[in-house]
């Protein structure tokens, strides 16, 4: 091992290095603001009131099994597998629905595989976001349902202008750490040609056969990405908890600065 390799590598393929952590950044937040859209539909799905009328109910019983089924596959499968299936498995099944029914509805499950990388990701952190949005719902003070019902309010009203803004804010640290997660776990997709980070150094490797060396480098270029990834969602989250201190009015209505204990 020489510190010249590391040097040489750097200087000769730092293009190729830069492109695969621009591929790593885009799918790897692309996919998590798609999955946490995902997973916040889903929550606010899993969480409507039971309803009385038959019709309704059996519909939103179905409606919850597909959604747990989602749910178990992508939270219980590693997602290596998953992008094999998807990114293999899709024409196939566009065939056979072609052959079945005769109609593959314009599409014939054939895609890009920075597209499969995106959408696997998505759905991955789907599942996984799904459960996180459900807990903080969950978490609510139940007073709040009641007060909103009180006051005529549906779920869906509910929702947007009661609960999902106090969900939002708690569970940001749980969305920047799958956020965290999805840049280290895009390396996977390298098995369906996804040309991130990881096959870019696995290229640069093939070439000049200082496995080490380049993977260090690689191994480097993560850390940076998810440090910088972790301060900028701290940043936010400070940003959300608001000032140190704010405004009253003492008796004679005059503005007083007050700490927050």
């Amino acid at each position: 091992m020489s510190l010249d390799w590391f040097m040489t590598i750097i200087t000769n393929n730092w293009p190729m290095l830069l492109r695969g952590a621009w591929m790593t950044l885009v799918i790897s937040t692309l996919g998590t603001i798609i999955g946490a859209l995902i997973g916040l539909i889903i929550g606010v799905i899993n969480t409507i009131p039971k309803v009385q009328q038959r019709g309704q109910k059996t519909f939103l019983m179905i409606v919850n099994g597909i959604l747990r089924v989602y749910i178990e596959f992508f939270r219980g499968t590693p997602m290596i597998v998953q992008a094999i299936v998807v990114y293999y498995g899709t024409p196939l099944i566009m065939q056979w629905l072609k052959a079945t029914i005769g109609t593959d509805f314009g599409f014939s499950g054939d895609m890009h595989p920075t597209f499969a990388g995106i959408l696997v990701v998505s759905l991955n952190t789907g599942a996984y976001m799904a459960e996180i949005v459900r807990g903080g719902i969950i978490g609510v003070d139940k007073g709040q349902f009641e007060a909103a019902r009180a006051m005529g309010m549906n779920h869906w009203t509910t929702m947007t202008t009661v609960v999902l803004p106090q969900v939002l804010r708690n569970i940001l640290p749980a969305t920047g750490n799958q956020y965290i997660m999805n840049i280290k776990d895009t390396s996977v997709l390298n098995v369906i040609a996804v040309t991130e980070l990881f096959f870019q150094t696995k290229t640069i490797a093939g070439a000049n056969f200082r496995y080490f060396e380049s993977f260090f480098i690689a191994c480097i270029i993560y850390l940076i990405m998810t440090i910088t990834a972790t301060q900028v969602l701290r940043y936010f989250e400070r940003r959300l908890e608001g000032t140190a201190n704010y405004q009253m009015l003492d008796e004679a209505g005059i503005m007083r600065p007050k700490s927050r204990e």
